[in-house]
């Protein structure tokens, strides 16, 4: 009897496969940034959406890093800037991509960041003219931000040989400016971004202008004119005009149509929990979120917004 049941047991062990681990592993960017905290954010909410799931969050060199992972299969959401989306989508490889990326989907479209450069008082540096022969750090070498910075350095008649330039995470140029190492720093990221509060608490600060006719210079509609408000950061006593692009969440090719709608709900259903991780989140809306994007929809997500009735 007891060598019967066994048996029985057993027989059912093997009617009934093992249900494959789901991973959800969210690719974010600097630990000083906005990708990060968001990022961590998501992991809480997906967690619940997902309960089966195991979710990570992997810190990158943001957008370029991020979709190129993405189109390998090493991973499953990432935040990334809309250039470098549409850039990935190409195959441009001067930024980045040395294929088109295929397999890359949209999520939604969250909030846009600012173009920020900031520049410590006593280095002088008031215009972008006045970058000129100084120390300025862009970003990470073919991080997103350091993708925006070429593009708005050439609207200005800039190149990197006007500077000495250093390719430094948003972290390390504040602790050398800090340190009056560095003269001013580019970074692209939401308003308030935790490491230029950090640098506008140690030292003061000068926030350098990107006029609108700057802006308009730039040959790709990603970018828009935009103003940092006056208080962003301490000691920034005016509002200061600056051009803005827009970051996406997107998944690939693979990741089922009912994960991807099951996140992309959850992560709407839970905005307040973003907005709690950081600031930038507020500009987060359903009805923009899923216009024009730079590589198509994913299915799930285009599902929720039709069942929203923000797509068509």
């Amino acid at each position: 009897m007891h060598k019967l049941i066994l048996a029985a047991a057993f027989g059912a062990l093997l009617a009934t496969p093992a249900q494959a681990q789901q991973f959800i592993n969210i690719l974010t960017g600097g630990t000083s940034g906005v990708y990060y905290p968001l990022g961590n954010a998501l992991s809480a909410i997906y967690g619940k959406a997902v309960p089966d799931a195991r979710v990570t969050v992997q810190a990158t060199k943001a957008s370029v890093e991020n979709l190129n992972l993405l189109q390998a299969g090493r991973g499953e959401v990432a935040f990334t800037l809309g250039d470098s989306l549409s850039f990935a989508a190409k195959g441009d490889e001067e930024m980045g991509f040395a294929k088109p990326l295929d397999k890359l989907r949209t999520m939604a479209a969250i909030y846009p960041n600012y173009i920020q450069i900031v520049a410590s008082r006593e280095s002088g540096i008031k215009t972008l003219a006045d970058l000129k022969g100084k120390r300025v750090s862009v970003g990470a070498p073919k991080s997103g931000t350091e993708v925006n910075a070429r593009t708005v350095f050439a609207a200005a008649d800039l190149t990197y040989n006007d500077m000495s330039v250093q390719y430094l995470p948003f972290g390390e140029s504040v602790e050398l400016m800090k340190n009056r190492q560095l003269d001013a720093t580019l970074q692209s990221a939401g308003l308030g971004v935790a490491s230029i509060r950090d640098l506008a608490s140690s030292v003061p600060i000068t926030v350098v202008s990107v006029p609108a006719a700057l802006v308009d210079k730039i040959d790709d509609p990603a970018f828009i004119a935009a103003t940092i408000p006056a208080g962003t950061y301490d000691g920034q006593t005016e509002s200061i005009p600056t051009v803005a692009i827009n970051n996406y969440l997107v998944t690939r090719e693979g990741v089922p149509d009912d994960e991807v709608y099951a996140l992309t709900k959850a992560m709407f259903d839970n905005l307040d929990d973003l907005v709690a991780a950081h600031a930038a989140a507020k500009a987060i809306s359903l009805e923009k979120a899923a216009q024009k994007p730079p590589v198509p929809l994913h299915p799930g997500a285009e599902r929720f917004y039709r069942e929203k009735g923000v797509l068509k």
